[in-house]
């Protein structure tokens, strides 16, 4: 009951496998939720004080049933990632509605609900929401109309949860992440994708998986206890560079 516990969603693998790994770093317990169960508990029985949730964050049954479960299992809810999301990829003209609602069930759906099964538990430990969005939501992008705008929504839905939860102590924020190095998107960027990239962010590279890992845990710790309603992209300045970059560099 003295130990602090995080939920964080979409934990089998890359952003919130690291922000896991960083919420047990520092002592807290973790419930990692992910509907791919197969990942899931291969990364869990690597791991000591957490609990696997293999739950669905689109569906209400799931969802309320997960917060039962890890108020059972740790007694108390502190902080509330809400990680999981899907990519998926197109022309305006190819995003047929059952891909819209595929993208939007998961990105802006399992957030809200999310949010809102945890509630109660944060009203009483006056804990955290941090909510993963990305520089999509925050600039608009070819070929993402499903992705880019549930993203938007998001970080509106932080804002809006920031506003109402507050006057309960529950702070609420948002991490956009900028192009990340994960397996996946060293898997599918092609090198002249990784080149334009790099021209683009004044850091000249990709994040890692660790540098959004940090400061996630730091907006759902006590040091950031006056830090609500915000959004921070993480992203190397990627965000606020506007267009034109490179040529300006020249």
């Amino acid at each position: 009951m003295d130990k602090k516990c995080a939920i964080v969603t979409g934990a089998a693998r890359g952003i919130g496998l690291a922000t896991a790994d960083l919420f047990l770093e520092n002592g807290w317990q973790v419930a990692m939720l992910d509907r791919d169960g197969d990942a899931l508990l291969k990364q869990t029985a690597q791991r000591e004080n957490v609990l696997a949730l293999v739950r669905d964050v689109s569906n209400p049954q799931d969802v309320n049933a997960a917060m039962r479960e890890t108020h059972g299992w740790a007694g108390r809810i502190d902080a509330l990632v809400n990680n999981a999301g899907v990519a998926e990829f197109g022309p305006i003209d190819g995003c047929d509605f059952e891909m819209w609602r595929r993208v939007m069930e998961t990105n802006l759906d399992g957030v809200f609900l999310c949010s809102q099964a945890a509630t109660p538990h944060l009203k009483e430990t006056q804990g955290a929401i941090v909510n993963i969005a990305s520089i999509s939501g925050l600039r608009a992008s070819t070929l993402r109309v499903a992705y880019g705008t549930s993203k938007a929504a998001v970080i509106h839905l932080t804002k809006q949860h920031a506003a109402e939860l507050g006057e309960h102590g529950i702070r609420v924020n948002c991490v956009a992440p900028g192009p990340v190095k994960t397996k996946l998107s060293m898997a599918v960027h092609s090198p002249e994708i990784i080149k334009s990239y790099h021209d683009s962010i004044p850091l000249n590279r990709y994040g890692s998986e660790r540098e959004l890992a940090e400061v996630i845990v730091f907006l759902a710790s006590e040091k950031a206890s006056y830090v609500s309603g915000q959004i921070v992209a993480v992203d190397g300045g990627f965000e606020s560079t506007g267009v034109g970059l490179p040529a300006l560099r020249s």
